[in-house]
């Protein structure tokens, strides 16, 4: 069992962590979620060992082996598959151990003990692991030092599953892979036999691959049952409780206190006064719900252009002359789009994006664009370019010079840049702080369409949510590359898979797109398993065809309906966040404490939200009923 007793740890003076107790069973799964900078990462060194605590103790039990992604990439001359078994210690020196022993005794312990660490099938389960992260069978021969640095990531990451550490320390795993290897990983950590400790804003990630959540707060840790949906429900319920048990606690000490200011030197009252004045000292005040200050994203609303925005006749477009990476693209563009861009890294959603911007013209194919089609282009990378010695407002002058300075200053403010953080150095800010300066930097002229390509990767869980409700609110065009399945299924409408050269429309959802991944992962033998226990007949090529296409025109006669489902619990999961800011409201007592109107104006909006919920919610269940009628 991992126990982490009254653990103190300190930066500069400022307490991370102070007197934070945890117990984690062996072999359960647990994702740690928090604030940025509130000192996730900081936990998973001090389990490990990289860092000494200041107070309190972390314990692990001596016979388990810790395994950690460091922040150094293999590189050498070994092939992808070699470096992945190295990660494997004790059979790398047992296997050299059995080329050169020669006692009798000593060579039956040795290959006695590569039976029980099942040794012989450690080249399939790493080819299977890197297979899982993206590498295909010709990618894995290849030498390591030949792959970019993110690439060479999920190389070590590929040797840190593969070698079955018994904890496991994760920190944002995902933010190297692409949505296809993220759902994987999902899948692959769910079963995983050993015990997890996981760091990720990953929402989906933390629903599906983890069974507990450790909540980094007030530098506490607090253990919450389920994954993150659940935390989120017990938590805004246990928040909701203290808010209100605070309020009424002000409301009887206030009673008790006006009492005893009345009648504490009235000779009759004396005593009851006295009485109720200990009962003041002696009653343990509640504490205030304190909420973190929650980031904003506010997009500026472009001008109304006719549509469409852009479109696409049989273009091909790449690097190299006569090398298109996309051809025969037949696309279209209009102002209430939201595309999410699926497919592997390398099949040319990037491409795809540039070739939208502008970056990139055809090679082949005619596209057009109005000539006052204004596009916001964020791309993760830019971040990492921006001149560290400047201030966001120096930056912000640059991009748009023709604004003032207090519109400048106001359009940062959009995006959770207040006049502190306006004037700090760039250098100097959190990796989600630069992210919100890049949006703010690619929307200062209110552009028509958004192409965002990872987005996400520097943003926590409530930034993503606020992201999220902006892109819904955002009146232009939105474009989306994201590994974040949840702000896809949420902040996507349609779904483009970039494959094989080729961008084409995929008729489905999120939930769809991973049962096509998980079939095209199962391979053929496993397809044709499948299909003998629907009859012989689709054993055949044709038959295989035939089963295609009846699929495709099934989806094709439920795809409104999917869709309006999918609208329906949009809209119904964007009013319950709305209520939930509510009835935060609601239950903070300074409000009872304000103008009345102000309270009657709140109640009133409460009252209409929960009419449009009522409503959406009938929505939603007709539009489930006529899914289930058309057998969908």
């Amino acid at each position: 069992m991992l126990q982490i007793a009254d653990l103190t740890y300190r930066i500069a003076g400022r307490p991370l962590l102070e007197a934070a107790s945890l117990a984690l069973p062996p072999g359960h799964r647990a994702g740690i979620v928090g604030p940025n900078g509130s000192g996730k990462s900081t936990l998973l060194k001090l389990i490990a060992g990289d860092l000494a605590a200041d107070q309190g103790t972390v314990a692990v039990p001596n016979n388990w082996r810790i395994g950690r992604l460091h922040q150094e990439a293999p590189d050498g001359p070994e092939s992808l598959i070699d470096t992945v078994l190295a990660f494997d210690v004790e059979r790398g020196a047992l296997l050299d151990e059995a080329e050169h022993a020669s006692d009798p005794h000593r060579i039956a312990e040795i290959h006695d003990r590569l039976v029980q660490i099942e040794a012989h099938s450690a080249p399939a389960r790493a080819a299977s692991i890197l297979a899982g992260l993206g590498f295909d069978e010709a990618q894995q021969a290849r030498p390591c030092r030949e792959f970019s640095g993110g690439w060479r990531m999920r190389v070590a990451l590929a040797g840190l599953l593969f070698s079955e550490p018994d904890l496991l320390l994760l920190d944002e795993p995902t933010n190297h892979l692409d949505l296809e290897a993220s759902i994987w990983l999902e899948s692959y950590l769910k079963s995983y036999p050993r015990t997890i400790l996981l760091v990720s804003h990953d929402r989906d990630l933390l629903n599906r691959a983890v069974e507990k959540i450790v909540h980094l707060e007030n530098r506490k840790l607090v253990l919450y049952n389920g994954g993150y949906d659940n935390f989120e429900r017990t938590r805004s319920e246990r928040l909701a409780h203290q808010s209100a048990a605070h309020a009424k606690q002000l409301a009887q000490r206030r009673h008790m206190q006006a009492f005893v200011d009345r009648f504490r030197y009235k000779a009759s009252k004396a005593r009851q006064a006295q009485s109720r004045l200990k009962a003041l000292e002696r009653m343990e005040p509640i504490a205030a719900v304190v909420e973190a200050r929650t980031v904003a994203f506010d997009f500026p609303a472009p001008a109304p252009m006719p549509p469409p925005l852009v479109t696409m006749d049989g273009v091909a477009v790449g690097y190299e002359a006569g090398k298109p990476i996309l051809r025969g693209l037949d696309l279209r563009l209009d102002q209430d789009d939201r595309i999410a861009l699926l497919g592997a890294n390398g099949n040319g959603k990037s491409t795809l994006a540039k070739l939208f911007v502008g970056r990139l013209q055809p090679m082949a194919g005619e596209l057009r664009r109005s000539s006052k089609l204004k596009i916001g282009y964020f791309a993760q990378h830019q971040a990492d370019e921006l001149a560290l010695e400047s201030t966001p407002l120096m930056l912000m002058e640059r991009a748009a010079p023709q604004l003032a300075e207090p519109k400048r200053r106001a359009h940062l403010a959009r995006f959770g840049l207040d006049q502190q953080r306006v004037n700090t150095q760039v250098g100097a800010l959190s990796g989600g702080e630069k992210a919100r300066l890049l949006f703010a930097l690619v929307t200062h002229d209110a552009p028509h369409v958004l192409i965002l390509d990872e987005p996400t990767n520097h943003l926590d869980v409530d930034a993503r949510q606020a992201l999220i409700a902006a892109l819904n609110d955002y009146e232009g065009a939105v474009v989306l590359i994201s590994h974040d399945p949840h702000l896809i299924e949420l902040g996507a409408d349609r779904l483009w898979l970039v494959a094989d050269g080729h961008c084409r429309p995929f008729d489905g959802s999120m939930e769809d797109y991973r049962d096509y991944l998980m079939a095209q992962r199962r391979g053929s033998g496993d397809r044709g398993e499948a299909d003998g226990r629907n009859g012989g007949a689709t054993h055949t090529a044709a038959g295989r065809k035939e089963r295609r296409k009846a699929e495709a025109e099934a989806r094709a006669r439920t795809a409104d309906l999917r869709k309006a489902t999918t609208a329906a619990e949009k809209r119904l999961e964007a009013l319950n966040a709305k209520r939930a800011v509510l009835e935060k409201k609601l239950a903070d007592p300074e409000i009872y404490l304000g103008p009345t109107r102000d309270l009657m104006a709140l109640q009133v909006k409460f009252g209409e939200l929960k009419r449009e919920i009522a409503a959406a919610e009938e929505t939603w269940l007709a539009a489930q009923a006529a899914m289930e009628e058309a057998g969908a």
